[in-house]
């Protein structure tokens, strides 16, 4: 008998409807919160059960271990820590944006403090959660039993203020995540009156309205890529960076103040890990972190050593510590009682179909109780019209029953009437207030037809949702709080640049900049120079190009790296101005430096990235020539240009557009020419050839340049040395080599009061001729004040320098047209740079030509 009832089941199928029931019943009723009014079950619960404690903003408060009590024991039977801890959230001002909970005691703090027992803190609602309750008595939600069936409890809330986009979510369910982010109350207000007004309103559209997370404690939104992939799709990656400012102290040093941080960060172990980095060297130039907030706001001091870069030291503090933290955007919320994925748009159009369904069962209900009144109204005034029959009728009934049967059956009043009649009190029947019932029925009349006219017309409810956001936005809108900022790989603003002509500079410490090149004004060669770039003692200016704003920059490395940056992408600074460590805006490898730059107009043009090409020389003089067509796909990281032997470098990258002549110039002042095409194309990842044969382990490339063929008779090469001599000389006299890799010919008379060779350039008769010192000093010439000379001269004094100051770098610019000469004296802003010019009249020290071929 004992078998016959036992019935056999599949164990596979028993638990996997077990645990579809479990996970159902997880994300239904315990994680993911309802589309309509942005609440899970718990948070749901605790507000209803403050609001019938009577909490409300304007009341007094309660212990909290009075409300948790109240939610446990009739609404949500789970644990008191569950409901305590749902409280205290809703009472952090880090926590939400819009905080519903007004918590009196310690609720916790953003460093992950505990907040104090239920027993001694005290609450009520705040007044914006007055709006998640308003209406809930006129039949605007449906309710449903609670867990014993002894109570009813909301199954939504009419949410008169849109909670989900207000305030996000996060919760885990089984199989599934949500992460909601905040938003600012004024956009969300605005983006759902222009949905109101245009349901077929673009994402574009909106988007311009939502800018993006507004974050309760602030901080940057770093970069627009992942937010706007966020709106538009429910998933995406927000990139938050603290908010810093650097501050001088008195003994010279700089500290960093960090006055935001990002959103869920907890400060104080962000603060422990930052000062074990510090502590294990992995961040260097911090000698000190102090936690300096308060009651008035975050105040996190990074105090830095007297050699750190401070740009640098933030750069570093952005990488390894929460300073710079992501928010992952998952915007899964219930739609119906099933979870989906949810952009901008669905969200919006979910909350106003709510509120439209809200707006129609409170107007209904509204109608309801104004029609009953009236009805009443209308039995108070026939009663009024034969009202000494009436009270002669009432007087000679032996009990109420028995009236209103008589009242009913006399006047054909309704029950409803009839009963009202009889509990009228006596002063009813005065001439005054007989007025007022006139004027009362009047009213009421006039609202029921209202009521029926916003019934019957959609507009009209459209038009209260309206107006119920716009005074929303008038009573709780406030300025964000998160800024955004559209960093470099987000924004294309190249229409709204100028596209002006820029002097970049790069220094030898990597910092870098772009100033306008009118700032550079010319002079007469042999001048001093005036004050150029701001830098370290140790530092110098160790590149100097010319390029427009909307140039592309291919930035290539020592290490044969190529990396890539928009002109107008670059810190702009005056002459003096140090400029941004290179850094900050590119993924620079630990001891690389830019060693050549390539400016092009752009990279999408494919008949002209397949047509010209890179030419590329190592100091230890080997060439490889690679088309431009790959290097036209950027990446951020930056990637391998060309395979460098052990114990070389990229000394200059040029572009070429296959048919060019090409000069190497060498430290011990020979130069070879040889025509590119004897250089085969090579692709990214090959070594090169030999192009030039070295004088001794102290010999070096220090030149090149690449000369059009129909630039041939225009151009003429000009060479620069270290103790500032420089000349021009005719192309025609260096002879063209049947074949790369030779030792070349004399370029310059290389003697101990030239120095060694400092540099080689082809120029015009037109060109502008810019020298930089290693102690910053600039001079700005025409190349027209060189006259030509031969190629074993030692040529003329292009800059005087100090005795202990070397040339570091030298650019051809083009010239400036009716730009005034300005003459500098010895007073002027190169002070320190005393000399004379050793050969005012351009006369060659070396008129002999001693060339020797070899």
């Amino acid at each position: 008998m004992a078998d016959e009832n036992i019935i056999s089941i599949n164990i596979e199928d028993e638990m996997k409807s077990a645990y579809i029931d479990y996970s159902m019943s997880v994300i239904v009723s315990r994680a993911l919160p309802d589309v309509r009014d942005g609440l899970k079950p718990v948070h749901r619960r605790v507000l209803y059960g403050m609001a019938e404690l009577g909490l409300s903003y304007n009341r007094s408060y309660k212990k909290s271990a009075r409300i948790v009590g109240e939610v446990l024991g009739k609404y949500h039977p789970h644990g008191d820590s569950s409901v305590y801890e749902t409280m205290v959230r809703m009472a952090q001002p880090w926590s939400l944006r819009y905080t519903l909970v007004d918590g009196q005691g310690n609720f916790g703090s953003i460093d992950g403090d505990s907040p104090a027992a239920m027993r001694y803190t005290e609450a009520r609602m705040k007044e914006i959660a007055g709006e998640m309750l308003a209406d809930i008595k006129k039949d605007t939600v449906d309710f449903e039993p609670n867990f014993d069936d002894s109570l009813k409890e909301p199954s939504v809330m009419p949410a008169r203020i849109p909670n989900l986009l207000l305030n996000g979510a996060s919760g885990i369910a089984v199989g599934m995540a949500t992460n909601m982010a905040p938003h600012n109350m004024t956009e969300v207000c605005d983006a759902i009156i222009s949905y109101v007004d245009n349901p077929d309103i673009t994402m574009d559209e909106l988007t311009e309205i939502v800018k993006g997370p507004d974050f309760p404690t602030g901080a940057i939104i770093y970069g627009y890529d992942g937010v706007k992939k966020a709106l538009e799709t429910g998933r995406g990656r927000v990139v938050m960076r603290a908010v810093t400012e650097f501050e001088p102290l008195p003994n010279g040093r700089e500290q960093i103040v960090v006055s935001e941080i990002p959103y869920m960060v907890n400060k104080a172990n962000m603060i422990e890990k930052t000062a074990d980095l510090v502590n294990d060297k992995k961040i260097e130039g911090i000698s000190a972190i102090r936690d300096e907030s308060d009651k008035s706001g975050i105040r996190i001091v990074y105090e830095l050593k007297k050699d750190a870069i401070s740009d640098v030291v933030l750069n570093h503090l952005f990488k390894q510590t929460a300073l710079q933290s992501s928010f992952s955007v998952n915007n899964i919320a219930l739609v119906k009682g099933r979870p989906r994925t949810l952009n901008l748009h669905d969200m919006i159009r979910h909350y106003v179909d709510h509120r439209h369904d809200v707006i129609i069962r409170r107007t209904k209900f509204e109608l309801a109780e104004a029609e009953r009144r009236l009805h009443i109204l209308e039995g108070y005034l026939k009663a009024l019209d034969n009202l000494d029959e009436v009270i002669a009728l009432i007087r000679a009934s032996k009990d109420a029953e028995t009236a209103k049967g008589q009242l009913i059956a006399r006047f054909e009043f309704s029950e409803i009437q009839a009963k009202a009649i009889l509990e009228m009190r006596l002063q009813r029947l005065t001439g005054l207030e007989r007025d007022k019932i006139d004027q009362e029925y009047s009213e009421v009349a006039e609202l029921v037809d209202d009521l029926r006219d916003i019934l019957a017309r959609r507009e009209r409810q459209m038009e209260i949702i309206r107006t119920d956001l716009v005074e929303l936005k008038e009573k709780y809108g406030d300025e964000r709080r998160s800024k955004i900022v559209y960093n470099a790989d987000d924004l294309d603003i190249e229409d709204l640049i100028a596209d002006e002509e820029m002097v970049i500079t790069i220094s030898h410490e990597g910092y870098i900049k772009r100033t306008p090149l009118k700032e550079y004004k010319a002079q007469g060669r042999g001048g001093v120079g005036s004050r150029g770039a701001s830098t370290k003692s140790d530092d110098f200016t160790e590149h100097l190009f010319v390029a427009s704003n909307h140039n592309y920059l291919l930035l290539f490395t020592n290490l044969g790296r190529v990396y890539w940056q928009k002109v107008f992408r670059l810190p702009e600074g005056s002459k003096i101005a140090k400029g941004r460590p290179l850094q900050n805006l590119l993924n620079i490898r630990e001891g690389e430096k830019v060693q050549a730059v390539i400016c092009t107009k752009n990279l999408s043009d494919q008949d002209y990235i397949n047509n010209h090409y890179l030419m590329m020389l190592t100091e230890k003089g080997i060439v490889k020539k690679t088309v431009l067509e790959a290097y036209s796909r950027p990446r951020r990281d930056g990637i391998n240009a060309i395979n460098i032997n052990e114990g070389d470098k990229l000394f200059n990258v040029m572009l070429t557009d296959g048919q060019n002549d090409v000069v190497i110039a060498t430290r011990m002042g020979m130069a070879t020419r040889f025509n590119e095409e004897k250089v085969r194309s090579m692709g990214r990842g090959a070594t090169g050839v030999k192009g030039i044969v070295l004088k001794g382990e102290e010999d070096a490339v220090v030149g090149m340049a690449c000369i059009a063929q129909d630039e041939l008779e225009s151009k003429s090469l000009m060479v620069i040395s270290e103790n500032g001599f420089g000349k021009r000389t005719l192309l025609d006299e260096y002879p063209l080599r049947t074949n790369r890799g030779g030792k070349g010919v004399k370029a310059m008379q290389v003697t101990d009061k030239t120095g060694k060779l400092s540099a080689l350039f082809s120029v015009e008769e037109t060109d502008d001729l810019i020298v930089i010192t290693k102690e910053g000093i600039t001079i700005r010439t025409a190349v027209s004040n060189f006259r030509t000379m031969g190629r074993a001269t030692q040529g003329v004094k292009a800059i005087r320098l100090n005795e202990k100051d070397e040339i570091s770098s030298v650019e051809i610019v083009p010239k400036i047209e009716d730009e005034d000469i300005e003459d500098m004296d010895l007073n002027n802003e190169g002070e320190g740079s005393e000399g004379t010019s050793e050969n005012p009249s351009n006369e060659t020290p070396n008129s002999e030509d001693t060339t020797t071929e070899e």
